[in-house]
């Protein structure tokens, strides 16, 4: 998949599978915009694979539409960007909630239908690949707000998909297990509640980023040009438990 000369949005680039997506992109020949909160991220990862960086505050609607503004025009799209906070679902704080969907669900549509509108202006072809979760399938104990806010999301991108591609652009999402990232230490930490999890993963481990960068980039690309409004779990088989 050869990506030369083509321009690429990644938010949440700064770590974990959005930092393997700008890595990987670049070493095929992509030029990278990487959205992120960190600024130390942003400047390691530009000195790393020498992208243009914008940082942003994605649970600022009027900050995330101004920096989707800034990082274009670009040819693809990734919303990659993700927040979660554990809490039974009747210890669930408004506050929480309202941050996830925010990051999570409200995010990716603004950095989006930016993206769609220039494309559309300028009658070119695109493709957008939202990065969901399996936990949009599943009832995962604790994860109230963000089960919440990743079934959004899905929901959302068919209807962007229905919509959108009548103007070619393709929208999927990817709908990753548990990964390797920062995030997953946080979820994850507890070897007891790592194990059953990893007791329903046929293939026997958790993800790492290039696992789920390495399919991202498959549903960019046009060997994908025939699929569109896919929720993809990318899991090891932990769906067919």
């Amino acid at each position: 998949m050869d990506f030369t000369d083509k321009t690429v949005v990644v938010t949440g680039a700064g770590k974990g599978i959005g930092r393997a997506i700008a890595a990987m992109l670049a070493s095929r020949g992509a030029k990278v915009t990487a959205l992120s909160r960190s600024a130390a991220d942003l400047a390691e990862l530009e000195t790393q694979i020498g992208c243009k960086t914008i940082q942003v505050d994605l649970a600022d609607a009027d900050a995330t539409r101004a920096a989707a503004l800034a990082a274009l025009p670009a040819d693809y799209l990734i919303n990659c960007a993700g927040t979660t906070e554990l809490e039974s679902f009747l210890d669930v704080q408004v506050k929480n909630f309202d941050l996830l969907y925010a990051v999570n669900t409200r995010a990716p549509m603004i950095v989006a239908q930016e993206y769609a509108r220039d494309r559309v202006k300028r009658m070119q072809p695109g493709a957008i690949v939202n990065v969901s979760s399996v936990a949009s399938f599943i009832g995962v104990p604790d994860h109230a707000a963000y089960c919440a806010s990743k079934g959004g999301l899905d929901a959302m991108s068919r209807v962007m998909a229905n919509e959108l591609g009548r103007h070619g652009i393709r929208v999927n999402c990817v709908n990753p297990i548990v990964t390797n990232t920062p995030m997953a230490v946080k979820a994850w930490s507890d070897p007891e509640k790592a194990g059953r999890m990893l007791a329903r993963i046929p293939l026997g481990r958790f993800a790492d980023p290039d696992d789920m960068a390495e399919v991202i980039l498959f549903l960019l690309s046009d060997e994908a040009r025939m699929i569109n409004g896919l929720s993809m779990p990318v899991d090891g088989g932990f769906m067919i438990n």
